[in-house]
């Protein structure tokens, strides 16, 4: 947590030094996974996530934005509509932290200095890279346990809608789902020591699992008023 908490720093500072006007807040909702365990629900959040949010604003319609997000994602088979997964009787949790840095595009020009209230739907994608642990499925059993940490990256693909409350809020509604490099968030593809183990493995190994956050930012503006005019 305390390398994704200095990249995080580093990014912002990089951005204010330039910036005119940017926003600074949090981020609050609820994650679900998809994969080979569980429901088959694409937006069914039953965990929590927080982070906080930076965007640098750097013109009417686009900012550069970074966040640090952690969020708990769990799943049971005796939740899924599928009775094969019903019979299956697996369950597992997980813990992701993840740093993801992109842009966000508005589809209307979003300019918080015109006296008035604004607001418009926006889409954001970068990259992110994120923490996880890497679980495996014990021989011989239906327990998935722990076994060591993980890193990989994901694409972000989020749509939101964000308006102002007042002059210096912006509150902001948004569902984004990350698609993974890795197909082990639910043990069912175990990585690194365990990668060779084709005993331990089970469900689909060849598509990447998923995972959702759904959520409500929150963030303060402040710098002076911006010039669109250079970028």
């Amino acid at each position: 947590m305390k390398y994704f908490a200095s990249v995080f720093l580093i990014v912002v500072s990089v951005f204010t030094i330039h910036s005119q006007t940017y926003e600074v807040g949090g981020f609050i909702g609820g994650a679900n996974y998809i994969g080979d365990i569980g429901k088959t629900n694409y937006i069914a959040p039953n965990d929590v996530v927080v982070g906080g949010v930076f965007k640098w604003n750097r013109s009417e319609r686009h900012a550069f934005r970074a966040s640090i997000l952690v969020g708990n994602i769990s799943a049971d088979d005796a939740d899924s509509d599928e009775s094969r997964r019903q019979q299956r009787g697996y369950s597992f949790k997980n813990t992701i932290t993840e740093l993801s840095v992109g842009i966000e595009y508005t589809f209307w020009e979003f300019n918080m200095y015109r006296g008035q209230p604004v607001s418009t739907p926006y889409l954001y994608s970068g990259i992110t890279y994120f923490n996880y642990d890497a679980l495996y499925k014990r021989n011989g059993s239906d327990i998935i346990v722990e076994y060591d940490q993980a890193g990989t990256f994901a694409i972000p693909m989020v749509v939101g809608f964000k308006t102002t409350v007042g002059t210096k809020l912006v509150l902001g509604l948004e569902v984004g789902a990350r698609y993974t490099f890795t197909d082990n968030l639910d043990g069912s593809n175990p990585v690194k020591g365990l990668a060779d183990e084709t005993a331990l493995k089970f469900g689909n190994t060849n598509s990447d699992d998923w995972y959702v956050f759904t959520g409500a930012t929150l963030t303060f503006t402040f710098g002076r008023k911006p010039c669109y005019c250079n970028f």
